[in-house]
């Protein structure tokens, strides 16, 4: 007996069924029950956390609590080796650790080819204001890194767990960081595109730090952190302010509150936290552990894969289904592409999705259109894509 799959479009009642999301990759639409949860802390109990003993307070700072413990139970990691931060975006955080990385013993900076500005960039500055080597690696056609090709001697290692161009995974991820700790380096993992649709690899990885994006993973506008407590000796604070420090002990010196295991996460939340936003991003994870097993992403991605793969005229990226897919046309300037879909309801993102590097300057493709999907969209929406795509391509 087949059962069948719930339709998750229920979940998302504000979206018509003239709209055509198609660019979850960038940011995710959210459930109404996460919409709920912001409001409610903004019309019922709108107060500060961390700081305050009345009745408000005191609820806020046990829903961001129980966020900080959702986001583990949802990595399967303990809350004995790792505590959770929450910051602006991905980029955000990963600048927060490499600025403050202290560069004792660290021999280089390596990332890959196949990355996103919010990691290429910030190992470039990272490699300059130590004055030390920085390595590109090559990802292989299944996203996996060749282990035996690189050394990771004293490296800060900086890549993506899912590629948001191609959803290529990191397919020895597990590996790769059991290798870079045995040899003394650090592993960074940005896990932008990985949290929503393939977090199942992320599972009891034990990376130094994994950064994410809450709004791609159907929360508010947010960036979380999940960091090994091990790290926190290698960092050295320089971004700083309220909500940081236990005490100012005298004119010139004063007392981190992160010393403290329980106020871990405290070492990266500088000033007043968006508390709302925090709260309503646990009631997102809470919504993909409940739903997610309803996904039928996959499904959809292999029809849309399918379609493309055998259209003469567009050139798919990808080498499998995937969540992100991105291709270019014959004919047809990708940016125009996207005008005749947004014309029919259909919103997908044109360009290089801030992967220049690769994209641009390795393959020297011309700008893509990416169609990247999410558990809100439903069987309408995959045949009102090909059918406009097969109307303007």
């Amino acid at each position: 007996m087949v059962l069948m799959k719930r339709d998750l479009r229920e979940d998302f009642g504000y979206l018509g069924s003239e709209s055509v999301y198609m660019d979850s990759a960038c940011q995710s639409q959210r459930p109404t029950s996460v919409i709920a949860a912001l409001n409610d802390y903004y019309e019922n109990y709108n107060t500060c956390g961390e700081r305050v003993k009345y009745t408000w307070g005191r609820k806020v700072d046990e829903k961001v609590e129980e966020t900080r413990k959702l986001f583990l139970d949802y990595l399967k990691l303990s809350p004995k080796k790792y505590f959770v931060s929450f910051t602006l975006n991905t980029t955000y955080g990963i600048n927060l650790i490499l600025q403050q990385l202290k560069s004792n013993g660290v021999k280089k900076v390596m990332t890959s080819d196949i990355e996103h500005n919010s990691v290429f960039l910030p190992t470039i500055t990272f490699a300059k204001k130590h004055n030390i080597p920085r390595e590109v690696m090559v990802r292989e056609e299944d996203g996996s890194i060749d282990i035996n090709k690189y050394d990771f001697d004293g490296a800060v290692v900086v890549v993506n767990s899912v590629s948001n161009f191609d959803g290529r995974e990191l397919k020895n991820l597990q590996e790769l960081v059991k290798n870079v700790h045995k040899v003394g380096g650090i592993i960074i993992i940005d896990a932008a595109q990985a949290m929503a649709h393939y977090a199942q690899r992320l599972e009891k990885t034990e990376a130094d730090a994994i950064c994410c994006s809450v709004h791609k993973m159907y929360g508010p506008s947010l960036g979380a952190m999940i960091v090994r407590r091990d790290l926190l000796p290698k960092i050295k604070t320089n971004f700083i302010g309220g909500g940081m420090v236990d005490d100012v002990v005298s004119e010139d010196e004063y007392a981190l509150s992160a010393h403290d295991p329980k106020h871990a996460h405290t070492i990266f939340e500088s000033g007043l936290q968006a508390w709302g936003e925090i709260i309503a991003a646990g009631e997102a994870v809470k919504w993909l552990m409940k739903n997610r097993k309803e996904s039928r992403v996959d499904e959809y991605a292999q029809t849309i894969f399918d379609f493309l793969n055998a259209s003469e005229k567009i050139h798919l990226v990808n080498k499998r289904p995937s969540s992100v897919m991105s291709f270019y046309h014959d004919t047809i300037d990708a940016h125009l592409l996207a005008e005749a879909l947004s014309d029919q309801g259909i919103m997908a993102r044109s360009g290089y999705f801030c992967v220049h590097y690769y994209l641009d300057k390795v393959m020297h493709y011309p700008p893509l259109l990416r169609l990247s999907l999410g558990l809100h969209n439903n069987e309408d929406d995959i045949k009102k894509v090909i059918s406009a795509l097969e109307k303007v391509a």
